[in-house]
């Protein structure tokens, strides 16, 4: 048993998040022991009605504190209802109503989490479009990390730019971090800067030294084809990311690099119990670090965000409003995002 509880924020209400909670709690119940929904309990029951086809029944419990879920029997999902939706939610449509109400849910745990109310937060998907769509001041970010990383900020009395933050995708293969993350290509290529890429080296040796117990082995991908062949193809290898790795090789940090960013993945990828040649690879830009990680497998794929003074993990999907309704969705990324988190707190399943 967990002893703090972990929360799980509904995600967007027209999506597949209900849905896979539901499933989650269904299927893994030792997994989701001691965690608890923030969300709507019309929106889960409706949920449970399209999955529990050949599931077994599944109660939901509405709770006043987080610690309540820690006193629930397995079979039973913990549910916080969070205000209440002023108008039902049309299943796969998109709404400014339904990105509020995720956002609101990820605010209220995001607290919790800070207060040290709970041991972790682990956030089902909410649709970016909606959450533009929400009003100030959850249409000012695009997403959850960025939402995330203000409530810490804030909550700490500092500047954003005082708490950087990185997005890692992992799966049971590969971990890869990223310099940028939810920017315009040509923007990726002018945020790899020495002093970025220096900071995502620490904030991955501090984070993944926690989580192994030791110093991690950080592959580092090139910006340009063949690394930059030599400067052939591009400086940005030479100038600035083979001196970020050495002055974090200075700070003692086990890095290596910049390797080229066609090969450095399947050097770090973990092939049953052979380990990889790294424990993670730092990506300079989003879809050079995320394509490898999803090809091996979305269902399994987990999103962390490092830097924060919290544990926060995701799946890696989206809010998928072509299936969601159907009773379809995969929640084995959510199951895995909640080990995750649990591993992550130091109570693993």
């Amino acid at each position: 048993m967990l002893k703090k509880p972990i929360a799980i924020t509904l995600g967007d209400p027209a999506g597949i998040g209900p849905e896979i909670i539901a499933k989650a709690f269904m299927q893994e119940p030792e997994v989701t022991q001691g965690c608890f929904v923030l969300g709507d309990l019309a929106i889960l029951r409706r949920a449970i009605g399209w999955v529990r086809r050949d599931q077994i029944p599944l109660a939901v419990a509405l709770i006043e504190s987080p610690e309540d879920a820690l006193d629930l029997p397995l079979g039973c999902l913990p549910l916080m209802q969070v205000g209440s939706l002023a108008a039902p939610v049309q299943v796969g449509a998109l709404s400014a109503q339904a990105g509020k109400f995720a956002a609101e849910c990820v605010v209220l745990a995001t607290g919790m989490a800070l207060r040290g109310e709970i041991a972790a937060l682990v956030t089902a998907p909410l649709n970016k479009a909606a959450l533009s769509l929400a009003g100030e001041p959850h249409s000012s970010f695009p997403g959850h990390t960025e939402l995330l990383q203000a409530l810490a900020a804030g909550h700490a009395g500092v500047r954003i730019g005082e708490m950087p933050v990185r997005m890692m995708l992992a799966n049971d293969e590969l971990r890869v971090v990223l310099v940028s993350i939810h920017v315009s290509l040509l923007d990726s290529i002018a945020a790899v800067t020495y002093e970025r890429v220096l900071e995502t080296l620490r904030i991955t040796h501090a984070a993944l030294s926690q989580v192994l117990g030791r110093p991690p082995r950080i592959g580092v991908a090139g910006l340009n084809p063949h690394a930059g062949e030599g400067g052939l193809f591009g400086r940005e290898e030479i100038d600035i990311i083979h001196p970020a790795v050495e002055a974090a090789r200075q700070l003692g940090m086990h890095v290596y690099g910049p390797f080229a960013p066609d090969t450095v993945f399947m050097r770090a990828r973990r092939k049953g119990k052979e380990p990889g040649e790294f424990d993670a690879v730092v990506a300079m830009y989003h879809d050079q670090g995320l394509i490898p990680v999803k090809y091996l497998g979305v269902e399994k794929g987990v999103n962390v965000t490092l830097g924060l003074p919290l544990v926060r993990t995701s799946p890696d999907h989206g809010t998928a409003f072509d299936i969601a309704g159907t009773g379809r969705a995969d929640a084995s990324s959510l199951v895995e995002a909640i080990r995750v988190a649990r591993q992550m707190c130091g109570q693993g399943v």
